[in-house]
């Protein structure tokens, strides 16, 4: 993701010069003006397309106020993090300066690395408000002649122009994010952001902070204040993932924005207004879970004023080819090669499968298949394991219940080779498959695949083993991060539990063309 440049706004010469400096050596780009005027006049005039990164600017200027400045910014861009520099006595101004929606405030006279450190802070913070709100140009359309989809595509049709909050139901993979994009896409909202948060993927403990923002010290480790996801949806769409894993004192949070539209940040004591259309989804059954007291009944019913049911794959196996064939294309343009072609009969085997993991799975499986298939046309024997598998096996894993996540099929080792061994030359590479349900290994999973490709480097009397192998390991988790979040790195990372500058320096370091 390109970095926009970091404005600083100062009348004193030898600040703007020595941030300028600073900032260089750290590789962020930046720009400098002398008073607030000369600031507006550049985000009127739309340079550098959608302004700075993050603007940092004195408090007391001849040319106006910062925190004048800082709330006409404030309503042109409300992500934009701005850091306001003040005379170190002047209490009452940072107190005002955080009123006004500052993101953290720097005493005068500072000190160099700190106000760095400052700035890296709000760069990430600024990265993390674009991740949320990434228009939804880059969504796949939905694809789909079976009737069951056009069922789906008329009901988003006649849904789309309303501001009804709408569930989704449908098993894991099935693709209900692409159906609330879709209803976001084709809505009067659809200029505004679209934000999705899968509740069941971020810790109970955090997700109260990740939705409705906190206030700088709310708890420990909360260094500066954060928007929560609905302020970042505010005018646009909130999408809430998963909707039956949400902590029950939450739902009762969700209950009351969604009645009069009002909500608090964590450690907040001024309520903050969200304008946003919330569409929930989930593959359990809601009602068996207001039943046994894990969702409010209430809150259910509020959710539940339109449902939309999102069949299986196995339910609209006519639409197989066509999703194949658009995978297949995807895969390649990913990977920049040629699509790969498919046999009739291999197709037929593919329509036989039961996809448990649904259209994701058959993503993953395309995917795969660009990657491993030996020849340009995939014949059945190319097929990956568990589609080539009797059905009464392959379905052992389907049979757990609505959107249940497989269970592993296992089948004999295929011969120690098929683990793609290195090229000589240390080089990376294709990436492995990256399918959702549990990927076919040889007999002791990954590890001992591990194990029977070092033993064989050792055998050879290599001595670079160790680097060898862990380049490996680690493009194969970046890879497969990335391909989870479409290429967004940042995303990635926090996926992965790694900084943003870890995985820059990897992606580097390892060659990883993402």
């Amino acid at each position: 993701m390109s970095m926009k440049p970091i404005w600083i706004v100062d009348d004193d010469q030898s600040i703007r010069f020595v941030l300028e400096k600073a900032l260089q050596r750290e590789g962020l780009p930046c720009r400098s003006f002398t008073h607030p005027r000369e600031v507006l006049k550049a985000l009127e005039a739309g340079e550098g397309s959608e302004g700075p990164q993050v603007l940092v600017s004195d408090i007391r200027m001849p040319g106006g106020s910062g925190l004048d400045l800082l709330s006409s910014v404030k309503e042109r861009l409300p992500g934009l993090p701005v850091i306001i520099m003040t005379a170190f006595s002047d209490l009452d101004s940072a107190v005002s300066a955080f009123s006004s929606g500052a993101f953290e405030y720097l005493p005068k006279p500072f000190d160099l690395p700190k106000a760095i450190e400052l700035i890296r802070r709000a760069v990430d913070e600024s990265l993390r408000e674009e991740v949320a709100e990434e228009q939804t140009d880059e969504a796949p359309e939905m694809l789909g002649q079976a009737p069951a989809m056009q069922d789906v595509f008329r009901a988003i049709g006649r849904l789309a122009q309303s501001h009804v909050t709408v569930l989704i139901t449908g098993e894991s993979g099935s693709g209900k994010e692409l159906v609330a994009r879709a209803l976001h896409k084709h809505s009067p909202r659809a200029s505004g952001p679209f934000v999705a948060i899968n509740t069941a993927a971020i810790p109970k403990d955090l997700l109260e902070s990740e939705l409705f923002g906190h206030e700088r010290g709310a708890f420990t480790g909360a260094q500066t204040s954060r928007r929560g996801r609905f302020e970042q949806a505010d005018g646009g769409t909130l999408f809430l993932d998963e909707i039956g894993d949400m902590p029950f004192d939450l739902q009762t949070r969700l209950l009351r924005v969604l009645s009069d539209g009002h909500f608090y940040r964590v450690g907040g004591h001024s309520a903050v207004k969200a304008n946003v259309r919330v569409i929930a989804a989930t593959h359990q059954d809601l009602e068996q879970r207001v039943k046994e007291g894990g969702f409010r009944e209430d809150l259910f019913h509020r959710l539940n004023v339109i449902r939309l049911r999102l069949p299986a794959l196995r339910e609209r196996r006519e639409d197989v080819p066509m999703l194949t064939r658009h995978f297949l294309q995807r895969s390649a343009q990913q990977l920049g090669v040629e699509p790969k072609r498919i046999t009739e009969s291999a197709m037929a085997q593919l329509g036989q499968f039961q996809f448990p993991g649904n259209v994701r799975q058959l993503e993953n499986i395309c995917h795969w298949l660009t990657v491993m298939a030996p020849a340009q046309v995939i014949e059945v024997k190319d097929l990956p394991p568990e589609v080539q598998l009797p059905p009464a096996v392959a379905e052992a894993g389907s049979a757990e219940g609505v959107g249940a996540e497989p269970s592993p099929v296992r089948v004999p080792a295929p011969p120690a080779t098929s683990w793609t061994p290195l090229p000589a030359s240390g080089g990376l590479p294709a990436p492995l498959p990256l399918s959702a349900s549990p990927g076919v290994l040889p007999m002791g999973g990954w590890e001992g695949a591990l194990e029977s490709e070092a033993l064989q480097l050792l055998g050879e009397g290599r001595t670079d083993v160790w680097d060898v192998l862990t380049r490996k390991f680690e493009s194969r988790l970046i890879l497969a991060a990335l391909s989870t979040t479409r290429g967004r790195r940042i995303e990635a990372a926090q996926k992965l539990g790694i900084g943003r500058n870890t995985i820059t320096r990897k992606i580097q370091e390892l060659g990883i063309d993402d």
